[in-house]
């Protein structure tokens, strides 16, 4: 295998035109993925986790979109600050039997309240509906995760 170092960077306006930037007009999923530490307790419930115990949660954010004019859906910048301020910031160290509405903090409660939050910043910023939540998903452990679909969330 070898490896050759580019002779001349790519340069718009010379190289490549904008109006050459976006390939398509396909819809495509965005994700991007993110980790955090919680502890928790579930009531009503026989079994290891009815009494105090942490997980180190594994969140999946899937959005939809079209491309701008640069080939960009939904920055993962934008994704990863949506999800930091609305959900990460306020589990990540934290019991969540504490901080979420008053639930069983099971995964499967989690992820819709985690939906709502970003389905929420989406509005708020004016990003929807260019910009549709498709998927949230949550691993409790390495092998066990919730999902909530968009689909899922508006059907009733």
């Amino acid at each position: 295998m070898s490896f050759e170092i580019p002779g001349k960077m790519q340069v718009l306006g010379e190289n490549i035109q904008e109006h050459q930037l976006k390939y398509h007009d396909k819809a495509v999923l965005v994700s991007k993925e993110f980790t955090f530490d919680s502890a928790h307790h579930l009531h009503c419930y026989e079994g290891k986790c009815k009494s105090l115990h942490g997980h180190t949660y594994k969140l999946v954010v899937t959005m939809l979109g079209k491309m701008d004019y640069r080939g960009i859906s939904i920055d993962f910048g934008d994704i990863k600050r949506i999800a930091k301020e609305r959900v990460i910031d306020r589990l990540d160290h934290h019991y969540l039997n504490e901080v979420l509405p008053p639930m069983n903090t099971t995964a499967e409660n989690m992820v819709v309240w985690i939906y709502e939050q970003i389905h929420q910043a989406l509005m708020e910023e004016n990003l929807y509906p260019a910009i549709k939540l498709q998927e949230v998903r949550l691993w409790e452990t390495p092998t066990s995760f919730a999902a909530v679909t968009r689909e899922l969330m508006e059907a009733d």
